[in-house]
């Protein structure tokens, strides 16, 4: 798993690529932590390069929206392939985090 981080002010893309599994979803998860800690709270995970995702990943992903959220923040998503969509929408995922079609559009849903 390869990720990359890019200001958006004030929205932070967490771009992701390669399988988010048990043995590398805490990276991903730290990673997601270490933005918030920063203050860094408004966040998009593209997940355009994301060809697998297990519940270790879902777990990610909860943790920081709820984290994010404590902090007045979000996290949405972006660019999420077809497999990715299925685990997401068959987990309840779809229902609370909020989808977009690219990284842009995610970052444009915060406003100014």
């Amino acid at each position: 798993m390869d990720v990359s981080v890019e200001q958006r002010d004030p929205v932070t893309v967490v771009t992701v690529a390669g399988s988010v599994d048990g043995v590398t979803s805490p990276a991903l998860a730290a990673r997601f932590h270490d933005e918030i800690a920063a203050g860094r709270v408004r966040l998009v995970g593209d997940l355009s390069g994301v060809d697998y995702m297990s519940s270790a990943g879902l777990r990610a992903l909860l943790e920081t929206v709820k984290e994010a959220r404590q902090h007045g923040g979000d996290l949405r998503l972006a660019a999420v392939r077809p497999a990715v969509l299925r685990v997401l929408d068959l987990s309840g995922f779809t229902k609370i985090l909020k989808l977009f079609d690219d990284a842009g559009a995610a970052v444009a849903s915060f406003g100014g």
